[in-house]
């Protein structure tokens, strides 16, 4: 028998301020990506006008746009940070699984003493000039691989994931086994079409990580062909001049622009990747997260 539940005037009142703190939320969210985007794409002429502050611009130009794409300077740092992304966040699922599933086993032996040497690094770590070091002598240095291997695991995001492979049910993988499957064969069969949702959190976690990072661009590379996006748009904000560098291809459009709308067009390049990707991906976000982190 269904019950219905009526709410009473003091429940809507309560659900429209909840509403309107929310939408308030997600406004204060949403205003600094728009604001970005509509400066942009307006004129200087009418940025001037206007106190240097526009919420709707009066004229539309794309010339920002352009002028950033003729230049070889953007569009070879996001070849770098797709690469280094895409192939990055591939590479940290299948060694976090590889490492995740086998310790969510109870019988695996010396189990305890692995899980401890892990959770230690998440509370010490060996330095900043020591990790330096090691990719230096490990040949690593002015390559995209500096951008990927440092950094191929996170301890937190194995142990989620850890803990989301014991609470699937042993009985699947046992029967598995009966039918003749062997451990590999049980974890690319069976568990990870079930994870699906730990998968995607991961895969977001990572990839997020690795198109944000800048901090290693700057420590690891020197070669101006190979700086990733980050570290692109960071040299970009921080000059009070447009670079050089952008001036190679078509330097009469870039100079009559101002600097800072080929900064905002640079950021609005930078961010656009990951606000169409994140939709898509969110349904498997919080489920993740919340079955990878709790423990049944």
């Amino acid at each position: 028998m269904n019950t219905i539940l009526y709410k009473t005037k003091s429940d809507r009142i309560v659900d429209a301020i909840l509403y309107l703190i929310l939408t308030l939320f997600a406004l204060a969210a949403l205003f600094p990506i728009y604001y970005v985007f509509v400066m942009s794409v307006t004129p200087i002429d009418v940025v001037l006008k206007n106190g240097g502050f526009v919420i709707f611009p009066e004229k539309v130009t794309w010339e920002g746009y352009k002028a950033i794409f003729e230049s070889p300077v953007i569009p070879r740092a996001l070849q770098v940070t797709v690469f280094v992304t895409v192939v990055g966040t591939a590479l940290n699922l299948i060694v976090t699984t590889l490492l995740a599933y086998p310790l969510s086993k109870k019988q695996l032996p010396g189990r305890n003493f692995f899980l401890f040497m892990i959770v230690f690094t998440m509370l010490f770590s060996g330095g900043l000039i020591p990790l330096y070091l090691v990719v230096r002598a490990t040949g690593l240095l002015n390559t995209v691989w500096a951008l990927i291997i440092p950094g191929l695991v996170s301890a937190f995001n194995m142990l989620i994931m850890k803990t989301f492979f014991e609470n699937l049910p042993e009985e699947i993988e046992e029967a598995a086994k009966v039918d003749g499957c062997g451990e590999l064969a049980a974890l690319f069969r069976i568990v990870l079409p079930l994870s699906k949702p730990i998968m995607a959190t991961m895969a977001l976690f990572y990839g997020i990580q690795h198109w944000n990072a800048y901090f290693q661009g700057i420590m690891y590379i020197t070669d101006k062909s190979l700086y990733p996006m980050q570290v692109v748009l960071r040299n970009m904000l921080q000059a009070q001049s447009v670079s050089q560098e952008l001036l190679t291809q078509n330097p009469t459009l870039i100079q009559q622009l101002p600097p800072e709308t080929l900064q905002m067009a640079a950021v609005v390049v930078t961010i656009l990747p990951v606000l169409v990707i994140y939709p898509f991906v969110q349904k498997y976000f919080v489920k993740g997260f919340l079955l990878g982190s709790v423990k049944e």
